[in-house]
């Protein structure tokens, strides 16, 4: 009379160990909202698209091209995207409700690009300069505009919207005088520019107090010589990236997503060397942008 409750206690146990008694989640379809073509957003997005379709016995989830972060939170809050990568600082300024955190991913670094021929030795001495800002749109753009800001450089350069791909050949080609960057330590486009253009980056310590007023999200960091043959280390910003999703997502949903994201790291690093800092202690830090309660079950269940 027993043997059902015993077999339920088991059947449980089992389902508990093996992946195919979690959540059915054979109907979902996911449209990930990434970035340009080529982009880091892009490389771990595909790469997730894949760790994600195998784990989940899902459709492969749909990659978007887009502008970047901004463009993102609008597809999103459209219901046009369910997961999205977004540069936090641009997550922080989005005061409207219904967004929400599975994560934080990879960090970012604030690169100011000079000619290592050049006479610019400090920000303030791009006032008149031509300075790529970052394509339109995109989370380089917002970040550089809040630079502009705190250094009272807004409408005082010659502002290109140029995406990195761009900026790199206007710089060496003496076009413009300065990129503005935010990506992961070594961008390898910048490497290649180092050896075969020469270049430098500028110190933004004068200006790191005034940023960390605009937004809480941004934190001092060092680029050190190691990173591209620097002269000296650099004092710049460190920027943390999330994948946002909307608050509406099923719990069960998000919790699997973020549990496939740590499963499959490995895999995001082969796609892009940024997935090195991807781990699952910092990961919950996402404010002022809460995790979604799906994320944060994933996150207590690791201290069980």
């Amino acid at each position: 009379m027993r043997r059902p409750g015993v077999l339920a206690v088991v059947i449980a146990v089992v389902c508990a160990l093996v992946a195919g008694c979690g959540p059915d989640l054979s109907g979902t379809k996911v449209r990930i909202a990434a970035g340009l073509n080529g982009g880091v957003y892009d490389k771990l997005a595909e790469a997730l698209a894949d760790a994600w379709a195998a784990q989940l016995d899902t459709e492969r989830p749909q990659i978007q091209e887009t502008h970047g972060s901004p463009d993102n939170v609008d597809r999103v809050r459209a219901g046009k995207a369910d997961v999205a990568f977004v540069a936090a600082d641009v997550a922080a300024a989005d005061k409207s409700p219904g967004l929400a955190a599975l994560a934080r991913v990879h960090d970012d670094y604030l690169h100011v690009i000079v000619r290592a021929d050049s006479s610019i030795k400090s920000f303030a001495q791009l006032r008149g300069r031509k300075v790529a800002i970052g394509s339109p749109d995109s989370g380089v753009e917002f970040l550089s505009k809040q630079l502009l800001k705190a250094a009272g450089l807004t409408g005082a350069i010659d502002r290109r919207n140029l995406g990195l791909p761009e900026a790199l050949p206007a710089l060496e080609n003496r076009q413009i005088d300065a990129v503005i960057w935010s990506g992961g330590l070594p961008t390898p486009s910048i490497t290649e520019k180092v050896h075969t253009v020469g270049l430098r980056l500028l110190d933004i310590t004068d200006l790191a107090d005034a940023l960390r007023a605009t937004s809480p999200v941004y934190r001092t960091a060092t680029i050190p010589v190691t990173a591209y043959n620097l002269p000296s280390p650099v004092t710049t910003l460190v920027l943390p990236n999330f994948l946002v999703v909307p608050t509406s997502m099923r719990d069960d949903v998000a919790e699997a997503l973020v549990r496939g994201l740590f499963d499959a790291r490995d895999q995001l690093v082969k796609a892009a060397g940024a997935a090195l800092s991807i781990d699952v202690h910092p990961a919950i830090e996402t404010a002022p942008l809460p995790l979604h309660p799906g994320a944060l079950r994933y996150f207590r269940s690791l201290k069980d």
